[in-house]
Order: structure tokens, then sequence, then C-alpha cells
């Protein structure tokens, strides 16, 4: 049973794949999402079908896929990596997984979400045709990504299956979960409070979630995009120390405590890639500036505080 146009999100209750599936939904498109756990409540869309499976199961998972879909984007994975083998089995071995399900029904394009830790202490502007190797990887994490996209890069070469890999810098924007950077800012600033942070001389890339979600969409419709890896960022790195003092100033509050997180030993000071091919490839360049971007992810944490 396929539809026109359906799609499956694995990882559709997180902060992307919300925002792809609301996407998709606008577009007329069938959606399906796959993941651990039922969305929270600010990430719930009732025209979505959720299934609850883990995708490091492959039995389970195989039983649980029960169509055919025109689309796949894997989003899965664990986001806390501080178990190192549940987060290389859903980074890794859940994409084997999907995969191998894959290989016999072939979607029309399947996207795998890289990250740009896949390129370790390579210098920026980190490019796509750089050869990395997983032994230089020193996160788990990283390894993993890493091992996914060469194994799909592999398949493509190989078995011509349809796998693009995107490689995001920091995504942003409404309903991220508040753990992450910028909403830890932003919630600490409307509460007036004191909040760690390390010396924030490091440079890092964001990318607004909507030119994500566009980038994906654009990755799913272009047979350019096949085969291919290919970096989603700003290409314009930002001062972490400046985005600080610029969300205190929006927000007049907050006490940021300058050096009170230490680097990490493998920190890189600047983190942004080149997204020319991105431009070639999938006719894709961003379109949200950082500055809007930030004022309506301000807006939404603001609007949360005051319910």
């Amino acid at each position: 049973m396929i539809f026109s146009n359906n799609i499956l999100i694995v990882g559709g209750t997180g902060f992307i794949g919300y925002h792809l599936a609301k996407k998709c939904l606008k577009k007329g498109w069938q959606v399906t999402s796959i993941s651990t756990k039922r969305p929270k409540k600010i990430r719930y869309i009732s025209k979505v079908k959720y299934i609850i499976c883990d995708i490091t199961k492959k039995k389970i998972l195989k039983k649980k896929i029960k169509y055919s879909f025109k689309y796949v984007v894997n989003l899965g994975g664990y986001v806390d990596h501080s178990n190192k083998k549940k987060t290389f089995n859903s980074h890794y071995i859940g994409c084997k997984n999907l995969v191998e399900i894959f290989l016999k029904n072939r979607p029309k394009a399947f996207v795998q979400i890289g990250s740009s830790v896949e390129y370790g202490n390579t210098k920026s502007p980190q490019k796509e045709n750089k050869i990395i190797t997983p032994k230089s990887i020193k996160s788990v994490y990283g390894k993993a990504k890493l091992l996914s996209s060469i194994y799909l890069t592999k398949l493509y070469k190989y078995k011509k299956f349809p796998s693009t890999i995107l490689r995001l810098y920091l995504a942003y924007g409404p309903r991220q979960d508040i753990n992450r950077f910028l909403p830890i800012i932003i919630r600490s600033c409307i509460k007036n409070k004191k909040f760690p942070c390390s010396e924030g001389t490091q440079s890092r890339d964001f990318i607004h979630v909507d030119d994500v979600v566009n980038a994906i969409i654009k990755s799913l419709i272009n047979i350019k995009a096949k085969g291919q890896i290919i970096n989603i960022g700003s290409g314009k790195p930002k001062k972490i120390k400046n985005i600080i003092k610029h969300v205190r100033k929006i927000l007049k509050g907050g006490y940021p405590q300058f050096g009170k997180v230490k680097f990490r030993k493998d920190e890189i000071l600047k983190l942004y890639p080149s997204i020319r091919k991105a431009k070639k490839k999938i006719n894709w360049k961003p379109r949200i500036s950082f500055e809007k971007g930030l004022q309506s992810t301000i807006k939404y944490y603001y609007e949360q505080s005051q319910k």
C-alpha cells in the first residue's frame, strides 16, 4: 500500500521532526512518525500517525513498518550521549536496520540527518569532499554518524540506494528542548537568573529550523541530491559571547557567568561550513537571518513562560 506522497519521519516527535511533519502536512503529504516515545504535548500533531518502536530492534521494526513509503527521513537516535552504547546503536545500528528494511521496497529518497561533528578537527569552513576516518573522531556520537555516512555512500555507489546525507550545524527555533544552548540562555534571561557559561570566545554556526526543513524537502525531491553529502548551515559563524550578550540586551535580564564552564580539551574554537554545494545541488540557501530567527525563538519561550 503506497500513497502518492507519503513520508516516514524517524524521530518525528523531536524538535526538527515536529517542524518537518508540520511542513509535510501543509504540502498534503501523509505523515508517519517512528520514535521510542510518544510526543510531548507541545509537539503532538493530530494528523500524524505515531508508531512507537526502537529502531535498534530490527525484528520489531520490520513488523511495525507495514507500508511502502515514497520518502524516508532519518532523524532518529538518542539525544543524550552519556550512554555510549545506546548512542552508538541508535545512530549507527538504527540507521543500518532502517536501510536494510528499505532495500527491498525502496523509497524514492532516503535522507539521513548527519552532523557537523563528523568533520572532527577539520578546519573551517568545512567542506564535504574532506575524507575523514572514524578513528580520528573522538566522540561516540560523531563516530556513529560518520559510519552511517560511509555506509550510505557505499550503498549508493554499489546498489544505487537513493540516500542523501545532510550534515547539520546548530539548528534552533521554537519548540526546541530546553536543555539546548539558546533555550537555556533565553529562559535564564527571562527569569533574570545567574547562569554559568564558557568564556564564549568560540564561534558556532546557527541555522533556523525552518531553513533545515526546507533543505530536507529539497533533498527529497531533487535527483541531484542522491548519493551526496551536503552541509546545512548559515556559513556565517557567530561568537557565543556576543549571542549571550544580545539575548540579555533584548530581554533586559540575566547574569551570564562567563568562564564558569570550562572548554573541552578537544574544543574547536571556530566551527562553520561551506554551503556552496547545497546551493549547487539542491538550490538551497538559508532565508531566515539569525536576527529574525532569534526574535521568533525568544517570543516563543517568553510566551511559554507567561502560561
